[in-house]
């Protein structure tokens, strides 16, 4: 003899937890923009200082340059795939984690783009027409503009998410 059939539906099954969903709301919204954003110009910095001749604290700001880069890389696709809850214990405050890595990164940004801004000055002799050698001067300038825009992308994006949690929102998205 068969059971009687069930009065109500199932409830409808939970997504598993390796199952992988694109935040579509995320990669529309501002955060989510801010930080292709970042990624493009925090490329565009360390490449630009990578394929100069470099040397004494350039290092340091090449260092954070791809630090950032990776990390914002990190940051991004857990986000866009809606992961937070597999990073071990920051996963459940990952609106202030994103703020506390986006302050980290302004400050930081803010030491490499002055030391770029130092070092363009410094080779500011062999900005000449005439001046035949080899100078790393136009990468320098061009470092040091891509490295504000990274400050400012990074400071916006922290006061953005500053002001979600000031709305008393926990998520990023």
């Amino acid at each position: 003899m068969l059971p009687p059939p069930p009065r109500q539906p199932p409830p409808q099954a939970r997504a598993a937890r390796g199952s992988l969903r694109l935040q579509r709301a995320f990669l529309r919204g501002p955060l989510g923009v801010l930080r292709l954003l970042q990624l493009l110009a925090g490329a565009a910095f360390w490449i630009t200082i990578a394929t100069s001749k470099y040397q004494g604290p350039v290092h340091f700001a090449l260092f954070v340059s791809v630090l950032f880069w990776l990390l914002t890389l990190g940051l991004y696709f857990i986000t866009l795939l809606g992961k937070q809850e597999l990073v071990p214990v920051l996963g459940s405050r990952w609106l202030v984690v994103n703020v506390a890595h986006d302050l980290l990164a302004a400050a930081l940004y803010g030491a490499a783009t002055g030391i770029m801004i130092d070092q363009t000055q410094r080779h500011s002799y062999c900005n000449l027409k005439s001046y035949r050698l080899p100078c790393a001067y136009h990468a320098f300038l061009a470092a040091s503009v891509c490295g504000g825009l990274c400050l400012g992308l990074y400071l916006l994006s922290a006061l953005y998410g500053c002001c979600r949690r000031y709305q008393g929102k926990e998520e990023v998205v």
